[in-house]
C-alpha cells in the first residue's frame, strides 16, 4: 500500500496541479503592530472587529465548517484551509493545492511542505489585517464572479500603501490614492462579500447582486459616519497631525446587537382570524444575508389580560441539502429551500392564525447568526451562534 502511495505521489508531481505563487507584499508592515506607531486608534478599532477574527483559529463557526467540509469531501484539512484563505487570509503565499499535496497529506508526508509552512505563517494569524486592504493595487471587476478574494485583485509593489486620500504622505512608506478606498468603496467590499458558492456550484448568497444602494455605501453602516479626526498621528502639517474626515475601522456587522436593533421595520394588524406581520427592510442588502445559515425568529405571545395563554414561533431561514438530500451546511449544498430573507429595500408579509381566546398578542422579531439545523451539524458551542438579538417588537390588541 505504501509503495502504491509513493507511486501515486510521483505521478502527481508530474501531472497534478502544483501549488502556488508567492504574494508580493512588503514584510515591514505585514503585522498590525507595526502600524500602531502612526495609526494606533485605527488598529485598536480593527482589533475588536470580526475582520481580525477571520482566521480559522479565532472563529468557531469557520473552524468547524472547515473540519466538516474536509470530512464530507475527503479533502485534506489544510487543502480546505487554503481554499478558504482566498478571502479569509488572502495574503497566504500558497493559493491552491493539487493532487500531489492531497496524496502527501494522506500518507503523512506533508510536514514541512509549502502548504503547511504557508498556513503556519505568523502574518496570517491576524486574519484580515491592515495590509490585506491597504496593499491592494487593482480590483479586477471585469473577471468572472467566480474569481474571489486574492484571485480578484493585484497587490501593490512592496512598501506601497493604497488609501482614500490623494495628498497623504509618510516617511515610512509610499501612499497612493485608490478610488476603491474613496469614492467607490463598495468595489472593495465585494471582492469577498459576494457570490458565496458551495462546492456543488450552488450560489447561496450574493450580496453584490442583491445590493440596492439608494445612495448608501457599505461603509456608511459598517464603518460608521465620517467624523473629524486624524488618519495618522504624524505631525506633517505645520508640526501637527493633519485633520481629516475619517471612519471607524471596527467593521461592525451582524455579530453586533446595536447593528441589528431596528434594522427592520415591524408592522402588525389583524385581518379576520389572521395576525398579519409585515417586515420592511430599508437596508441596501437582504436581511438576513451573509453566511447563508442566518435566521429571523418571530415570537408571538398571546395574552388574555396579564395571563400568557400561548406562544408561537415562526422561523425565517434557508435550509440546505446535499446530493443525498440530507441536511448540510451552505458550502456543501446541492439544493436550498426558498430564500426567506427580507429583500433589500423591500418587504415580507407573514400570516399566522390568531389564538381565539387571546385579547392581545406581543410580536417580537429577533436575529440569529446560525439556525438550529446548521448549529447542530457543526456542534457549535459559543453562545453567540444561538443568541437571539432583538430587532423590533409590537403589541397588538385583538378583536
Amino acid at each position: 500500500m505504501k509503495i502504491l502511495g509513493l507511486f501515486l505521489l510521483a505521478c502527481s508531481l508530474l501531472y497534478g496541479a502544483k501549488a502556488a505563487k508567492v504574494v508580493n507584499v512588503g514584510e515591514k508592515f505585514a503585522e498590525s503592530k507595526n502600524c500602531k506607531a502612526c495609526h494606533l486608534h485605527l488598529v485598536q478599532d480593527w482589533q475588536k472587529s470580526w475582520h481580525a477574527k477571520s482566521h480559522f483559529k479565532k472563529d468557531e463557526y469557520f473552524q468547524k465548517s472547515i473540519e466538516y467540509y474536509s470530512k464530507k469531501t475527503r479533502k485534506s484539512l489544510n487543502g480546505v484551509k487554503v481554499e478558504c484563505a482566498t478571502c479569509h487570509n488572502p495574503r497566504i503565499s500558497v493559493t491552491s493545492t493539487g493532487m500531489d499535496y492531497e496524496i502527501e497529506a494522506v500518507l503523512g508526508l506533508d510536514k514541512g511542505s509549502k502548504v503547511n509552512k504557508a498556513l503556519d505563517d505568523d502574518h496570517l494569524q491576524e486574519g484580515i489585517n491592515c495590509v490585506v486592504c491597504h496593499n491592494i493595487d487593482k480590483i479586477h471587476s471585469d473577471r468572472d464572479q467566480s474569481y474571489r478574494g486574492i484571485n480578484r485583485i493585484t497587490w501593490t509593489p512592496s512598501g506601497v500603501m493604497s488609501g482614500p486620500f490623494d495628498d497623504a504622505k509618510s516617511p515610512y512608506h509610499k501612499v497612493e490614492y485608490r478610488d476603491f478606498m474613496g469614492g467607490n468603496s463598495n468595489k472593495l467590499c465585494f471582492v469577498c462579500h459576494a457570490n458565496d458558492k458551495s462546492h456543488r456550484k450552488l450560489v447561496f448568497t450574493n450580496m453584490e447582486k442583491e445590493f440596492k444602494s439608494g445612495g448608501k455605501k457599505c461603509v456608511d453602516c459598517h464603518m460608521g459616519p465620517k467624523r473629524e479626526g486624524v488618519a495618522s498621528t504624524l505631525r506633517i502639517e505645520n508640526g501637527k497631525a493633519k485633520k481629516r474626515m475619517i471612519r471607524s475601522h471596527g467593521f461592525k456587522g451582524a455579530h453586533y446587537e446595536d447593528m441589528i436593533k431596528d434594522s427592520l421595520e415591524l408592522t402588525t394588524w389583524q385581518k379576520d382570524d389572521d395576525i398579519v406581520i409585515m417586515l420592511e427592510n430599508p437596508q441596501p442588502h437582504n436581511i438576513p444575508s451573509g453566511m447563508g445559515a442566518r435566521e429571523l425568529l418571530i415570537e408571538l405571545e398571546y395574552k388574555n389580560g396579564s395571563k400568557i395563554i400561548k406562544k408561537d414561533l415562526v422561523s425565517l431561514t434557508t435550509h440546505y441539502k446535499d446530493r443525498k438530500k440530507k441536511p448540510t451546511i451552505p458550502h456543501l449544498a446541492k439544493t436550498m429551500s426558498k430564500d426567506m430573507s427580507v429583500p433589500a429595500q423591500g418587504q415580507k408579509v407573514i400570516k399566522v392564525k390568531r389564538e381565539k381566546a387571546a385579547r392581545s398578542v406581543q410580536v417580537s422579531v429577533y436575529y440569529r447568526l446560525v439556525n438550529d439545523e446548521v448549529r447542530g451539524l457543526l456542534d457549535l458551542k459559543d453562545e453567540i451562534w444561538s443568541k437571539k438579538m432583538p430587532i423590533a417588537s409590537k403589541r397588538l390588541k385583538l378583536k
